[in-house]
């Protein structure tokens, strides 16, 4: 995951050119296409561009979901059979894009980014996913395997709700609202962390919670990156007065306008929180090496008169009277440890013990 990919090799290059700019990947593309209206349902799994081509006229609604993004030739391929511009493929293929939405007449162009859990790990994975949003087509483009559209998929084979009801428009809907819904259980995963770490940097601070602040902090600058445009994509969607967005479909993305609106709150919430935590690691820090200062500097400050007593006697001048006495060394002691238990019942009744 990061928050800038690199593109300088594109640099120099005439607009419209197809370079794949992300992690570099050898798996085969797949793509699977669900075909259905309000009596029927299709799916086919790994199938060819040219046989998607026929559902472009259809007029029921189609899915056509890719996996892969990484093979230039099937993604130009997609572009001649759908008619799709140089400039939004070249866009699909570059997964460093901002989340943003595009009118190009006969199809919408949207972008936004797709989180999922990774595996075995208590974070999560990035990619860009793109939607072209035809009169009766919807053409999702995914870097890997696995999304979080799988509940999308059990409600059109099995008919529940009004998405086999409805129009391409709808079923764009329903895959923004998924990914949308997703990156509230990433944040509530955040915040469980973040409460994890606060309790711990207050009760025994130590110097791997600050690499978990700062990963906390890029998964943070990450998702903030991702959100703050996705507002302005969903916001140019319902102002946008293409005939693609049928009316019906406008307080579904008055819906998720307001998700996305919530999405940026709890994310300056958590922000806050992990300076604060930041704050409380440091003055933990502060704190406990104020402790150690304490307990060394009344040590010392117990051992100065000592220091004193013993340097004089340590003189060994002949004559010193005190030198001759029987009972001089067992006083000299007793006197040295009266001394210091005066001192410690001073600095208790102080309350600096």
């Amino acid at each position: 995951m990061r928050l800038f990919k690199k593109s300088s090799q594109k640099a120099g290059l005439p607009p419209g050119t197809l370079m794949h700019i992300g992690k570099n990947r050898t798996e085969e593309v797949r793509i699977t296409l669900i075909d259905y209206d309000e009596h029927h349902v299709e799916e086919r799994p790994d199938l060819t561009v040219e046989s998607c081509s026929p559902f472009k006229a259809s007029p029921t609604v189609t899915w056509v979901n890719v996996t892969g993004i990484h093979d230039i030739a099937v993604i130009e391929a997609f572009g001649k059979v759908f008619d799709i511009h140089p400039l939004v493929l070249e866009d699909v293929v570059h997964t460093g894009q901002r989340p943003k939405m595009e009118d190009m007449g006969d199809y919408l162009y949207i972008v936004l980014k797709m989180l999922s859990r990774a595996n075995g790990e208590n974070t999560f994975e990035a990619e860009q996913f793109s939607l072209i949003v035809g009169n009766n087509f919807v053409i999702s483009f995914q870097e890997r395997e696995g999304d979080v559209f799988q509940p999308i998929r059990d409600r059109i084979h099995t008919g529940k709700g009004r998405i086999r009801k409805s129009g391409s428009d709808y079923l764009a809907y329903t895959l923004m609202d998924a990914i949308v819904d997703n990156y509230f259980v990433i944040l509530e995963n955040i915040g469980e962390k973040i409460e994890i770490l606060q309790e711990s940097v207050l009760t025994e601070p130590d110097p791997s919670n600050l690499r978990e602040i700062q990963e906390l902090r890029h998964e943070m600058a990450f998702l903030r990156r991702s959100i703050w445009p996705l507002r302005e994509a969903i916001n140019a969607l319902l102002r946008t007065e293409s005939s693609l967005i049928g009316d019906s479909v406008a307080p579904y993305l008055r819906d998720v306008y307001d998700h996305t609106i919530q999405l940026i709150e709890n994310i300056e919430t958590l922000r806050d929180a992990i300076s604060s935590t930041l704050d409380i690691y440091l003055s933990s820090l502060s704190n406990k090496m104020n402790e150690v200062m304490k307990v060394l500097t009344i040590i010392a400050t117990i051992f100065i008169p000592l220091t004193f007593i013993a340097g004089v006697y340590g003189m060994n001048f002949k004559f010193m009277p005190e030198l001759e006495w029987h009972w001089g060394y067992p006083a000299v002691c007793l006197l040295m440890l009266i001394l210091g238990v005066l001192m410690l019942l001073g600095f208790k009744r102080k309350n600096w013990l």
